[in-house]
């Protein structure tokens, strides 16, 4: 049996979210494969032992009954420490991180967890952080050739500067106002006219220092979940189909009747499959990912393909498109996982074959 470290929580307005993503792990997580370790990261950062008979309470709180740890890099077999007693957890086999939204999924916990030498499921540090920041993102798949929307980045310190004249004038009055690096469409509005576009800037620098102005994109909102290292496969594609309003965090999580989803996508001809599942490798190709990764596209009316973004750790919870998507392509939640920290091991086995030394 494999010894895995599920890692959730965070210091993200994700938070709850991947509490739950976990929760929904643990229950179809293979008991005969692996041997569990439940370690939840607080809102303040500090890392925690929990029990599984906590953390499947409704009114669970990271840390209120768990016994906080200690990381020790370097260490090749005693990695995280007992602050109680001082005693290891002993060896750790590969992490799964389902850490949502920053200082979870944008490269620094990534970042932590390659200092520690430890196999983990997702995308690397460069990869994460890029997959992340919406305004490098865009950048580097405008490189490469892949179609997103038209957009402008702000900053907080030129806030005074921003003009929505010309910004409307050079992408049109239909805007989505986004913090660059931020998930679940946390800090994301919709805008139609100056003083919603005014107001809309002023929230998302509420959550950073560094927003985007994207162009409205007239098209079906698209999703396909990626697996793999060197060579990914993309599951079939699935729709989400909005109600009302556009596909926010509440839409997500705290409302049923926002938005409909359609796994499969309905309607759709072999062609246009085709199309979105070749670009959503491509997209994740040319930003380095690897372990997994959900991306989400438009397609308009006219039969394009344009990037809306990746998700480098997406949602593991019962309405989560990613886990949904793998069951319709006929890879059971169970054997997604499996198949997840299968895949973080092998990569870590690749890594560490590259000489870091002098020869």
């Amino acid at each position: 049996m494999l010894r895995l470290v599920l890692l959730f929580g965070g210091k993200s307005p994700e938070h709850e979210v991947s509490i739950v993503s976990a929760r929904n792990i643990w229950q179809a997580i293979p008991k005969d494969k692996f041997e569990v370790l439940l370690v939840g990261i607080s809102p303040k950062g500090k890392w925690y032992l929990e029990q599984p008979e906590n953390h499947a309470k409704k009114d669970f709180v990271i840390g209120k009954d768990g016994i906080q740890l200690a990381i020790l890099p370097g260490d090749e077999q005693h990695k995280l420490l007992r602050m109680d007693n001082h005693q290891s957890l002993g060896k750790i086999d590969a992490v799964f991180p389902i850490t949502h939204g920053p200082n979870g999924e944008d490269g620094t916990l990534q970042g932590l967890l390659t200092q520690l030498d430890l196999p983990f499921v997702g995308p690397g540090v460069l990869a994460s952080a890029l997959a992340m920041d919406k305004d490098y993102c865009k950048r580097i798949l405008t490189l490469a050739g892949i179609p997103n929307a038209p957009y402008v980045t702000l900053y907080k310190h030129d806030k005074g500067a921003i003009n929505y004249a010309s910004i409307s004038a050079e992408l049109g009055h239909v805007l989505f106002i986004k913090p660059a690096n931020m998930g679940s469409s946390i800090g994301v509005r919709k805008t139609t006219n100056e003083q919603e576009f005014l107001a809309a800037v002023e929230h998302a620098f509420q959550f950073d220092i560094k927003i985007l102005v994207e162009q409205g994109v007239n098209g079906r909102e698209i999703e396909c979940a990626v697996l793999g290292n060197e060579f990914p496969e993309a599951s079939t594609v699935g729709e989400i189909v909005m109600n009302t309003g556009f596909y926010d965090f509440e839409s997500k999580y705290q409302s049923a009747d926002a938005a409909t989803l359609y796994i499969p996508a309905q309607n759709l001809t072999p062609e246009e499959i085709d199309k979105i599942r070749a670009t959503a490798m491509k997209a994740y190709q040319v930003l380095g990912l690897e372990g997994m990764s959900r991306v989400d596209v438009f397609l308009t009316p006219q039969g394009e393909v344009y990037i809306n973004e990746p998700n480098t750790l997406p949602g593991f919870t019962s309405i989560s498109m990613y886990p949904k998507l793998w069951e319709h392509s006929g890879l059971p939640y169970s054997d997604l996982i499996v198949r997840l920290v299968d895949i973080a091991i092998q990569r870590h086995r690749r890594d560490s074959s590259i000489k870091r030394e002098r020869i």
